[in-house]
């Protein structure tokens, strides 16, 4: 899988998508994240890639040629893939654990991170497939909505998790299902003790007993 994430700020994403799972499901080829820094596509001196949006109002609004031209070379340059655009706004589809697993079967994922006051919307109506919001909040960018896509839609590649078994019983994995509560050692911590039925060893007492207290 191919993720190209398109935004104003690449230094941002150093972090969070070169630690932990994410670093190792690169190193492994198992996905390949590329960050764009949107202004190699203006064609100005001072690598515009705003201005005032018309009409009035506060703020400053992301212009649709910078973006046109990155969307346009980023899918030439995957054109043996099917690409999916995705632009990040607080307008859009709120993103959930079924959109991810939509998004990890994807060869080829485009993010736009929106910025400021948003983009021009020919760019809504005419270059992105969709637009998706992490939740009913502000934020001051896309670029933390589009870590957190990708981080929820790389761990579900196959391979990435060391245990398959990981994606399979988790929470949201289902509408409306949250993981059951976890222990690990010491079984007795400052009088706070471990279920019994979790010590006991027979799995189908256990089973029932996760069935029983899984989260809401």
């Amino acid at each position: 899988m191919k993720i190209d994430i398109i935004t104003l700020f690449p230094d941002m994403f150093k972090g969070p998508l070169t630690e932990s799972i994410l670093k190792r499901a690169q190193e492994n080829n198992l996905v390949e994240i590329a960050i764009h820094n949107l202004r190699q596509w203006t064609s100005d001196p001072r690598q515009t890639t705003d201005d005032r949006p018309y009409g009035g109002g506060p703020g400053m609004v992301m212009m649709v040629e910078p973006l046109d031209k990155a969307i346009s070379q980023l899918k030439s340059a995957n054109k043996s893939h099917s690409s999916k655009v995705v632009l990040t706004a607080a307008s859009g589809k709120t993103f959930n654990q079924q959109k991810a697993e939509e998004y990890a079967k994807i060869d080829h994922l485009i993010i736009v991170a929106g910025h400021y006051e948003g983009v021009d919307q020919r760019v809504e109506d005419h270059l992105v497939d969709e637009s998706i919001s992490i939740g009913n909040y502000v934020l001051t960018g896309g670029e933390l909505p589009a870590m957190v896509i990708s981080d929820a839609v790389v761990r579900l590649i196959p391979g990435v998790l060391g245990d398959p078994d990981s994606i399979v019983d988790e929470s949201h994995s289902s509408q409306g299902y949250k993981e059951y509560p976890h222990y690990t050692r010491p079984e007795n911590y400052k009088g706070w003790t471990v279920p019994e039925v979790l010590l006991s060893g027979n799995h189908a007492k256990i089973e029932s007993w996760r069935r029983q207290h899984k989260k809401s």
